[in-house]
């Protein structure tokens, strides 16, 4: 059997797949990956199974700057129509959104950053992707962007005190998480140093070694699954949600 193929578009090389990589491959899943500062994103999605789109530094319309973001909004937006499973983490959420009529700008309480809780709203009970998960699943958030609207019809999963719209889902496999769950400590790291300003908004010890490494063994714990879950989805042996999936029963 012909593993499935992923289209990962990665629009900065401080957010790698990381951890992501490493759950995917290990379910037989194929990576195609695109570094869209070095690279041209494809043309169509012709040939891939499913699309991911990581996070950056940039925003979702800066397409002054880095033009290739409207071929990124592009393919996101081919992705919802053709119904491939797509996965798109913090900026790549905000770009999903902008690609399917949802507005994003600059979050008007402050960044969010830190190993955070989100918490799971009504609609992610039915959701294939989201309705094992806790109801309160850790998260590790760096962004000072917002959703501020989604998408019309989509489906809100997951939101927080500071910013509401944490995950919501588009169509019937398109997901959007505000947050991330593919990082390293080291990762982590790397971003407060870069970014002091936005780091200096987490609780004190947020970014300490030890606090870090017993963060990222529970995120695992509970998004591994998670990923397992979107790889069946992929192949085909999960059930997308929406009317033309089918619904699983309310938790």
């Amino acid at each position: 059997m012909t593993a499935p193929r992923l289209l990962v578009l990665q629009p900065s090389p401080s957010d790698p797949l990381a951890k992501l990589g490493d759950w995917l491959e290990a379910d037989g899943v194929e990576l195609h990956l695109v570094s869209l500062k070095e690279e041209p994103a494809p043309t169509d999605l012709d040939g891939y199974q499913g699309v991911i789109c990581l996070g950056g530094e940039m925003g979702a319309l800066d397409d002054l700057e880095h033009p290739w973001l409207a071929d990124v909004r592009r393919l996101l937006s081919q992705a919802v129509a053709k119904r491939l499973p797509t996965l798109a983490i913090c900026l790549g959420a905000q770009l999903l959104a902008a690609a399917t009529g949802g507005q994003v700008r600059r979050g008007p309480n402050g960044p969010e950053v830190g190993i955070l809780l989100v918490a799971k709203r009504d609609g992610a009970g039915k959701d294939p992707l989201f309705a094992d998960l806790p109801w309160t699943p850790d998260v590790v958030q760096f962004h000072h962007d917002e959703v501020h609207l989604l998408p019309p019809g989509a489906e809100h999963l997951a939101a927080s005190p500071k910013y509401p719209n944490q995950a919501f889902r588009v169509g019937a496999c398109a997901y959007g998480l505000q947050f991330h769950i593919e990082t390293t400590p080291e990762i982590v790291q790397a971003w407060a140093a870069k970014a002091p300003d936005e780091a200096a908004c987490a609780r004190a010890g947020h970014f300490d070694q030890d606090f870090l490494e017993e963060a990222h063994r529970d995120l695992e714990e509970v998004w591994h699954p998670f990923v397992q879950r979107f790889a069946k989805l992929v192949r085909g042996e999960l059930a997308p949600a929406g009317p033309m999936g089918t619904p699983l029963p309310l938790v």
